[in-house]
């Protein structure tokens, strides 16, 4: 898919094309078998001088808000409430997802992670000053899972409730979550 960047965020974003990991559930970790996680590489213009800050402005003009910066936890976690969105605004980081027999990517600063509800998520390492803007669409609630007993069936539960986002958290209104996330639920409900 072709997106073209948002005119007022042209000066910090680039058009790249998004990654698609698709994640089963392994019996701890629900992930999300109807959402793929998405990744867009290297999406921030490397000439921003302040990545966490252009950031918190795109997320928040597409409706992702309670937006943090902080790493990512090292050890697997996953929320069963909210869609995540994870911009890479410093360093680099070795992260796996999907739970031990998930896929391990490297992420530097410039790349974006969509995480749909249930996919686990773990830090295996950082290098440099590793810095991490998170948000939620509409800015949802979310909770903590580590796949713990008796997580599910309610985790479950509560993942099939999330709602799309109406808006890609880099994109907006035509975007990759757009692409594959509205025609992934779309097919979820014609099988049903």
């Amino acid at each position: 898919m072709s997106v073209s960047v948002p005119n007022p965020f042209s000066d910090v974003l680039r058009s790249t094309d998004a990654a698609v990991h698709e994640l089963e559930d392994d019996g701890t970790y629900p992930n999300n078998e109807t959402l793929p996680l998405l990744v867009y590489p290297q999406v921030l213009r490397s000439s921003v001088d302040a990545p966490a800050r252009a950031y918190e402005r795109v997320f928040q003009a597409h409706n992702w808000m309670g937006t943090w910066r902080n790493g990512i936890f090292p050890y697997h976690h996953y929320h069963s409430t909210a869609h995540e969105v994870l911009g890479i605004a410093g360093g680099s980081a070795s992260v796996q997802l999907g739970g031990p027999a998930g896929v391990t990517l490297d992420v530097s600063t410039g790349d974006v992670l969509v995480l749909p509800a249930g996919v686990a998520h773990k830090n295996q390492g950082t290098r440099g000053k590793f810095l991490v803007v998170g948000a939620y669409p509409d800015g949802r609630s979310w909770d903590l899972k580590r796949g713990e007993p008796g997580d599910r069936p309610e985790a479950d539960r509560n993942i099939a409730q999330v709602p799309l986002p109406s808006l890609d958290p880099v994109y907006g209104t035509d975007g990759p979550v757009q692409e594959h996330w509205t025609q992934a639920d779309e097919s979820d409900e014609s099988a049903a």
